[in-house]
């Protein structure tokens, strides 16, 4: 279980601070960021200084009064209790978090050696340091490995027991503070200055203090404070019609009349609406770095997924030995594991482990086979052993094929030629090439005193249940494309395995980010995600930057999401949490104008009703007395935000349907249940404080 799931918002440890933190939240400075519940405090503040002059001179209808001061400030106090309850699951993950980092004492290795090093403190290290981590070390901060391949325990962050490998070199050298290596050892680059870890990140993340609000969020704002100064304005003229028609309005019937017709639901749960959103997506292990990525997601429209580390698990494994004509299976099993000992790749550790898995070819003493091992190059693109009287060779097959073809006419790296190539065997071994890479897999051809033996199967295994999860966002309406640096014939293969819905070839860094500007100027929002550092321009590029846990650095900085899992699927999860949090605001401001609209129905006769006899028409709840309906129409705005925080937090449950569908649902449930709520709540509150005398 992760470290990061959500606690329940009926937790004490929850709800009781939060009780103390609405209390603090009164500070006008923190109100004035909320609009509309800052104008509920300053009436609220203004009817109360007209209560306590009434209370000394002695005059009003205090015991009335009081009533409405108090549901006031409870309407203030419940908004921002909805607030303190979304931001306490925060800092309850948080806590956690900082159990799970400990000061550490760090192996820094002095000077240029491998081996010396000198203990210090893990807050002490700076960029560009390089640590010993070895067995049983904590990873003192972040960090990339430059040596070695060690299995990592990374439930600290993750919250899975299952280590992963991190190893020097390509997309999986990235490691995190706090996280340790259960085996072998490597040495760290420091890449993170104490304070500024991941973990350090996480923890200001979850605890909402850099939750910025999104444009939507913004828009609404000014939306509701447009809609309170309206009804400021509204309000104010109503003393000047009821002096009109020969009486007047007591100030509190005023201030109750305007809070509970402007949209104070909407207004007390906007916040935590939005912090909520951010909660959902911690307890898929996503960490987003802004609420505007989160509501950015509800709106995808195509998905571009880079294949290595992201579709695939990320290290082609050997599943085949394709002998050609003449030779066994056994041969060439034995010529590949010959040549594959001293590869430290996981390619070659793969050919290692299928030559004695399938043959039960065992290691050999190297030292009395006078071996000497040649190490894979960018230029030549293979790699091998020599031994005496006899060389192997294992790589590219163009590659191979031209060592073969350089030693058959005299090449002058001393191989021994024992026998010229065929021109039948080069097409036949040219044609078992050809269908691994039609099959999706990577061929390595193999050759032996310049005789070419066959050919090792290559396979990027797809990750489990990826092709039904890339099914279900196709429903959702997201296109798939897959990126890859194969060629086009591999990555039809792989893409058609996978099921995405198309994918780019041989693609650069260039490439991708072509793409991605090519499907954002056609107006659609796009997601990426990606782990490696080719991935970085396009991941900063995105609408939605899902970066893979198991990624370099510069993937997750560039990204404005970290998936803790690395896979590539959460993005499923991702869209829909975007989608509840775009559904929630639309249903509860729906509701909440929904919801004033019945109000009308209980204040507006209760108000006027002395001097236009004709309202009683209007008093269909049947109301006892003007002052139990404007009571209890305060009563209920106030009881109401109490009653929608679960649901606030919670989120609108997401279905894949149509916008039409989807509206009209929405319209049903929430506008109409807007209007009838309130009808039986107003009613149930005026009978119970009818009852027990309050009015």
């Amino acid at each position: 279980m992760s470290q990061l799931k959500s606690a329940s918002i009926l937790d004490s440890r929850i709800l009781v601070p939060a009780i103390g933190a609405a209390f603090k939240k009164l500070n006008p400075r923190t109100l004035a960021k909320n609009p509309v519940m800052f104008v509920v405090a300053v009436v609220s503040m203004l009817t109360t200084i007209l209560f306590l002059r009434d209370l000394i001179t002695g005059g009003g209808n205090l015991g009335f009064s009081l009533q409405i001061n108090i549901w006031l400030w409870f309407t203030v106090l419940f908004a921002n209790f909805a607030e303190a309850v979304a931001e306490g699951r925060g800092k309850a993950q948080a806590d956690s978090l900082r159990k799970s980092r400990t000061e550490t004492q760090a192996k820094l290795l002095v000077g240029n050696s491998r081996t010396d090093y000198k203990m210090v403190p893990g807050t002490s290290l700076k960029v560009g340091d390089v640590v010993l981590v070895e067995a049983g070390d904590i990873i003192p901060s972040d960090g990339e490995v430059i040596e070695g391949v060690a299995s990592v325990n990374e439930a600290a962050i993750t919250g899975e027991s299952a280590p992963v490998i991190r190893e020097s070199g390509g997309d999986r050298s990235a490691v995190t503070g706090g996280t340790q290596v259960l085996s072998d050892e490597i040495r760290v680059r420091i890449t993170a200055a104490a304070g500024s870890t991941f973990i350090d990140r996480m923890i200001a993340l979850v605890e909402g203090a850099e939750r910025q609000k999104t444009p939507n969020e913004i828009a609404l704002n000014i939306l509701l404070a447009g809609m309170t100064l309206i009804f400021v304005l509204a309000t104010v003229t109503i003393p000047s019609f009821a002096a009109y028609a020969g009486g007047s309005i007591q100030t509190v019937v005023l201030v109750a009349l305007f809070v509970t017709l402007i949209p104070t639901t909407i207004g007390a749960l906007l916040s935590a609406i939005g912090i909520a959103g951010m909660d959902r997506l911690v307890r898929f292990n996503v960490l987003a770095m802004s609420g505007r990525a989160v509501e950015a997601a509800g709106d995808v429209d195509t998905l571009l997924l880079d294949k290595t580390g992201t579709i695939t698990l990320g290290n082609r494994q050997a599943t085949a030995f394709r002998p050609v004509r003449g030779v066994s299976e056994q041969d060439l099993a034995d010529a590949a594991q010959l040549a594959s000992l001293a590869d430290e790749t996981p390619e070659g550790r793969s050919i290692v482990v299928l030559a004695k898995e399938k043959y039960a070819i065992r290691g050999r003493d190297m030292t009395s086979l006078k071996a000497t091992f040649v190490p894979f190059t960018a230029q030549t693109r293979m790699s091998g052993v020599d031994l005496e009287g006899s060389s192997i060779r294992k790589g590219a097959v163009d590659a191979v094929l031209a060592y073969v073809d350089g030693a058959a006419n005299g090449g002058t790296d001393g191989t021994v030629v024992i026998s010229r190539t065929s021109s039948e065997t080069l097409r036949e071994l040219q044609a078992i090439a050809d269908e691994v890479a039609k099959a999706g897999g990577t061929p390595l051809a193999v050759a032996r005193d310049g005789r070419l033996l066959g050919v090792i199967h290559l396979k990027d295994i797809i990750k489990g249940g990826i092709r039904e999860r890339f099914a279900e966002l196709r429903r959702m309406g997201i296109r798939t494309v897959m990126i890859t640096g194969d060629n086009p014939l591999t990555a039809a293969a792989i893409a058609a395995e996978a099921g995405v819905d198309d994918f780019l070839a041989q693609a650069t860094p260039e490439m991708k980010l072509a793409l991605m500007r090519e499907e954002q100027a056609k107006g659609k929002l796009v997601a990426m995600c990606g782990d490696g550092t080719n991935d970085a321009p396009a991941l900063a590029q995105a609408d939605v930057g899902v970066a893979m846990n198991t990624g370099t650095v510069a993937a997750r900085e560039a990204g404005n999401m970290v998936d803790l899992d690395s896979d590539p699927t959460k993005l499923i999860e991702i869209v829909e949490i975007g989608k509840q949090l775009l559904m929630t605001r639309g249903a509860l401001t729906t509701f909440s104008i929904a919801n004033d609209i019945a109000k009308y129905f209980a204040i507006i006769p209760a108000m006027f009703i002395a001097f236009y006899p004709q309202l009683k028409m209007l008093n269909v709840m049947g109301l006892a007395t003007p002052q139990s309906a404007i009571l209890s129409a305060i009563i209920f705005n106030a009881l109401i935000i109490v009653a929608l925080i679960p649901l606030s937090l919670k989120g609108v449950r997401y279905r894949p349907i149509g916008a039409g569908a989807l509206l009209s649902r929405n319209l049903l449930i929430y506008g109409l249940g807007g209007i009838i709520v309130p009808f039986i709540g107003i009613k149930a509150i005026d009978m119970a404080i009818t009852a027990i005398g309050l009015a």
